[in-house]
């Protein structure tokens, strides 16, 4: 799409994924739509950039064609973004230590008002007095709170490489450590109506909840005061000391998380012992609701025998066509009991959505 935008054209747009999501799970009851703002919604926006002589702009490549298209305003990101680029690219283009050999530029904001810019480069500037004078000055004359320089094997801070984004859910505000080239929810206004369905299915549970591939803590953390106890696993070192970082950022206390994939946590639950298992009592738990939110490629094949052994499945999802597959698995032994759509990304086929099963009677 290319930072196009088209508002009415939104509505349209949107009744033909629900109308693509029902073919797909046709079972499936209670659809809860949650839209987009139908312009700036993103939070996070990355271009190439292109030099032609005196002029520098910023490039995306069309998908079909393999063409450059010059961007000069982007409607999609979020307003701190689409109203930085332009001021951004014209300092910029003043500067010829900022300037010479530029590759891309990435953006990373949040709806709390913070701003991180990546600039990198194709050549070094490690040392480079000019390039760090002229990086520093953007800070002073530009809304940027941290600016990131990057070129091969080098990588300069000033001063940080992370925004704390705050969410505001059920009316309270959730704090979350954002690192620069780290997942996060792109669509920060969608972001907020995911952790609230997921806090609205699951209730206030006496039980406990197990999470699978957990990032940042994002969604284990707004869901930690539904459940007695939550134990949450991701496989991304980084994201695991994010969602650290920002447990204690929230002061969640019944959250614990542990570096492992979730075929490592099928393992322990069959027996087999880990290092990073210690000091943690499985038994200690009374898991009744499990919480996936996998890759693209879906549940694996023993992850998804593995959630039918609980109670309560909450499945986020971002491919439908696998999200499918596995529910022709679930549904043996569970039913759905409520299904969503997630706008995340208006204008394109992608398609987030959120299923919430228990187990037969």
């Amino acid at each position: 799409m290319l930072c196009q935008v088209f508002p009415e054209q939104y509505a349209q747009q949107l009744a033909e994924k629900v109308e693509r999501l029902q073919t797909l799970l046709p079972q499936a009851p209670n659809l809860q739509v949650f839209e987009s703002p139908a312009e700036h919604y993103r939070a996070r926006a990355e271009f190439r950039i292109w030099h032609e002589e005196d002029d520098t702009f910023y490039i995306m490549f069309d998908q079909e064609t393999k063409q450059k298209v010059r961007i000069d305003e982007c409607p999609m990101a979020i307003k701190p973004i689409a109203e930085l680029m332009p001021k951004l690219m014209d300092a910029i283009k003043a500067d010829d230590a900022l300037r010479s050999k530029l590759f891309q530029v990435d953006f990373l904001a949040t709806l709390s008002g913070q701003m991180l810019v990546t600039l990198i480069y194709r050549r070094s500037i490690e040392g480079d007095e000019a390039w760090l004078t002229g990086a520093n000055r953007l800070r002073e004359i530009l809304p940027i709170d941290h600016i990131i320089g990057r070129a091969r094997k080098q990588k300069i801070l000033l001063d940080e490489d992370f925004v704390t984004e705050t969410l505001d859910v059920d009316g309270k505000p959730l704090h979350y450590q954002q690192i620069e080239n780290s997942f996060t929810q792109p669509n920060p206004y969608v972001a907020q109506h995911m952790l609230h369905w997921a806090r609205a299915v699951s209730g206030k549970s006496d039980g406990d909840l197990i999470e699978l591939y957990c990032g940042n803590g994002n969604f284990s953390i707004a869901l930690a005061d539904c459940y007695r106890k939550v134990l949450a696993t991701e496989i991304s070192k980084t994201s695991v000391a994010s969602a650290q970082i920002n447990i204690a950022a929230n002061g969640v206390e019944n959250l614990q998380i542990i570096k492992m994939a979730a075929e490592e946590v099928t393992e322990a639950f069959g027996g087999r012992e880990f290092n990073r298992l210690k000091g943690i009592d499985l038994n200690a738990y009374e898991f009744s609701t499990i919480f996936v939110d996998p890759p693209r490629s879906g549940l694996d094949d023993l992850t998804r025998k593995m959630v039918c052994d609980y109670e309560r499945i909450i499945y986020i999802s971002c491919n439908p066509e696998t999200l499918a597959r596995d529910l022709e698995v679930l549904t043996q032994t569970h039913e759905i009991q409520q299904t969503a759509l997630f706008d995340q990304f208006p204008y394109t086929h992608h398609i987030e959505s959120g299923v919430f099963l228990t187990r037969k009677a």
